[in-house]
């Protein structure tokens, strides 16, 4: 594996932070909402503000009795709070495990009882109504919550000015933080990240960064409990880069806060992205200062990109579209500009990271890989988390030599450029490609604003459509789209987007998709 000359062993999330105020104390972070564990704060904060917070919160955590060592499950409603009380029980020494808000109590019950009753984190909303028919007393060791009184909750209010506590630095290779899996497959897999390999996943953003001519005031809208958000804030607080944090991903808030702020830079997911597209032609010009949009998560359609950067007045603006996996950060990537974007391929992810990625596509029925006989996509890289908490054996069953098999499908050109063309778990028979497939209709049809097949009952390609303001879409049209996709397409179903089953990075979980059509046609 290549080696980096940086002889740092480790990223804290505990100690971040006040290291980055120690180099720019004056730094700006600012937020759209108000944070439930410290209702007074306002929404713009120094960085020397926010280490003061998390130092604060980390010892009214100490006070409640969460030790070195001990899992902390945070799940609570969507706010930023969860980020400064993540980085709050690192600087302790205990391990924080992120729990999506839009998890359901199942499912929640389950990777409590994984993680072997840990303390849980989590706010009087959640205990009143999506926990509280859990036996959180048999599940959890003590309950926290950020504010206000619950019957045996301890109350992280009633906790403000206990004494200050000394950071403890973990072992780089021992637990730092646990995320989990998108869920699109089935109850989420508890991924463990490590000091060391968290810092695997920054360095290639250190490098990105670190090729910008100018710091650029960064808007990030991305999952509060997933590890790219911790990541990001690693690569912009230390150098001083002004970041917005935003919560609401309405396109009108967004715009409002763009026209407002003018950042430089925006990243959110692919989803989120396409759903901003209309504010293109916004008459306030809300992307008009970007130079940099940046996605990962999945993959995004090349029409999105086309129309992001035809949005920015910027000279020479640039969307980087990045390949990677909760499991391993950032692996491969590339860059468009404005006058390439009409030529995109949307199954051209780029090349593998300089330095810190290797992937190769290993044959999956004995087959040459190529577009037509897809192999499986792996990787080796030093950002590869640990393992999956309580489930070890199944992590190592993805493991061959240190290469990592991503789940995914799709080739290496002869330049070693990655080409995806499907999870391996979405892949329809009468298709090559089913994201190829969506990016062929999405361009043929702007009126549309979300495409995606899916298997019906006999393996047939299901499509299902949202169309701008839900107008009933033209079967004239819609023929005329997919005159050359197979016949085997089965008539197209209309949806309403906010009824699209997601994930919290704004995934479309495709086999729940499935299964409800399979469903209700089966009623």
């Amino acid at each position: 594996m290549p080696t980096d000359p940086d002889d740092r062993t480790g990223l804290w999330l505990g100690s971040m932070v006040e290291e980055a105020a120690a180099a720019h104390p004056d730094g700006l972070l600012v937020v759209d909402h108000g944070l439930d564990v410290l209702p007074d704060a306002p929404r713009a904060f120094t960085v020397a503000e926010l280490a003061g917070h998390i130092a604060d919160l980390s010892a009214r955590l100490w006070a409640a009795g969460v030790r070195a060592g001990d899992h902390v499950a945070l799940h609570k409603s969507a706010n930023f709070d969860l980020y400064l009380l993540a980085c709050a029980a690192a600087r302790i020494g205990a391990v924080p495990a992120m729990l999506s808000p839009a998890l359901d109590a199942d499912t929640v019950q389950r990777l409590l009882a994984r993680l072997g009753r840990p303390h849980l984190l989590t706010d009087t909303g959640k205990l009143t109504g999506d926990l509280a028919g859990l036996p959180l007393d048999e599940l959890a060791d003590r309950v926290l919550v950020t504010a206000g009184a619950h019957p045996g909750a301890v109350s992280l209010a009633d906790l403000a000015g206990a004494p200050a506590v000394s950071a403890v630095r973990t072992a780089p290779d021992s637990a730092a933080l646990m995320t989990h899996t998108s869920g699109t497959t089935g109850t989420p897999k508890l991924v463990v990240h490590t000091a060391r390999s968290l810092l695997g996943r920054l360095r290639p953003q250190e490098r990105l960064a670190n090729a910008f001519r100018e710091p650029e005031r960064t808007l990030i809208h991305v999952s509060f409990v997933h590890s790219r958000l911790f990541l990001a804030l690693a690569v912009l607080l230390p150098r001083g880069m002004p970041a917005i944090v935003v919560r609401e991903g309405d396109a009108e808030h967004v715009a409002r806060i763009c026209a407002e702020l003018r950042p430089g830079l925006i990243e959110t997911h692919p989803n989120s992205f396409m759903e901003w597209e209309p504010l293109a032609s916004d008459p306030r010009r809300p992307f008009a200062g970007v130079k940099y949009f940046s996605s990962t998560f999945d993959a995004i359609h090349p029409g999105t990109i086309q129309h992001l950067l035809a949005a920015s007045d910027r000279r020479m603006p640039l969307f980087y579209q990045i390949y990677g996996q909760s499991e391993c950060g950032p692996l491969a990537g590339r860059a468009y500009t404005r006058h390439g974007a009409e030529n995109i391929d949307g199954r051209c992810l780029g090349h593998p990271m300089p330095g810190t990625s290797e992937i190769r596509v290993v044959s999956r029925g004995g087959e040459e890989p190529g577009p037509d006989t897809p192999g499986h996509i792996e990787v080796r890289t030093p950002g590869r988390a640990l393992t999956y908490y309580g489930e070890d054996e199944r992590y190592r069953e993805q493991l061959t030599d240190g290469w990592w098999r991503m789940g995914d499908v799709g080739y290496l050109t002869d330049q070693g450029c990655v080409h995806l063309l499907d999870r391996e778990v979405d892949l329809i028979p009468a298709l090559r490609s089913t994201l190829e497939a969506e990016d062929t209709v999405l361009a043929r049809l702007p009126e549309l604003t979300e495409l995606v097949f899916v298997p019906g009952a006999r393996q047939e390609p299901v499509p299902v459509v949202c169309t701008a303001a839900d107008r009933p879409l033209d079967p004239g049209r819609w023929r005329a789209a997919v005159r050359d996709l197979p016949a085997a397409l089965a008539p197209p179903v209309q949806m309403k987007l906010d009824e699209l089953p997601r994930t919290a990075t704004s995934k479309i979980k495709r086999r729940e998709l499935a299964a409800r059509l399979q469903a209700g046609r089966a009623a």
